[in-house]
């Protein structure tokens, strides 16, 4: 089983921009949505991605919090593009900066379209209490606010978004 424990973090500057050393356009549905998801029906998203030249499904728990399951398969791009209009909700399109700080990398997801003016930094850590260098450009962390989620930006977009929930600590509506 598949395990994943990750922080999210908004950003406080764009000093991350000049430490990036790859940029990988994405594109990315989900084939059931959040109400399904958060209202219990179902215990796992489903998710395509459009990740450069490659494609994965992802499969990851519904848990709030840094740790969920997480299981990802990489599939042919053409199934992954049939896949896309699918979809339900909408897409999610970014492009993922990486950005190396220490022993950890940093994913640094700057969001387009109806998510355009998101950015958000994502770590991966080997367990829940791993320390990790934190750099000047890292703001407030938002892991426990769902709205920051992908699926919760494809059912409502951040365009969506009110002045408030755009505070990096508002409870939000966008669930």
């Amino acid at each position: 089983m598949g395990i994943e424990i990750e922080r999210k973090f908004l950003l406080a500057n764009e000093g991350w921009r000049a430490a990036a050393h790859r940029a990988i356009p994405m594109a990315q549905g989900y084939l059931n949505d959040l109400s399904v998801v958060a209202g219990g029906a179902q215990l796992a998203s489903v998710r395509v991605r459009l990740e450069g030249e490659a494609a994965a499904l992802n499969i990851k728990s519904r848990q709030v919090g840094h740790t969920r399951q997480e299981f990802e398969y990489p599939i042919p791009v053409a199934d992954a593009e049939a896949l896309l209009r699918l979809c339900v909700g909408g897409r999610v399109e970014k492009t993922r900066h990486l950005v190396q700080v220490g022993a950890h990398l940093w994913e640094i997801d700057d969001f387009a379209g109806d998510n355009a003016g998101l950015v958000v930094a994502e770590i991966e850590l080997a367990h829940a209490d791993e320390p990790f260098e934190r750099p000047a450009w890292l703001g407030a962390e938002v892991t426990d606010q769902p709205r920051y989620y992908n699926l919760a930006l494809a059912d409502r977009p951040y365009a969506q978004w009110s002045e408030a929930e755009r505070a990096p600590h508002s409870s939000g509506t966008a669930g």
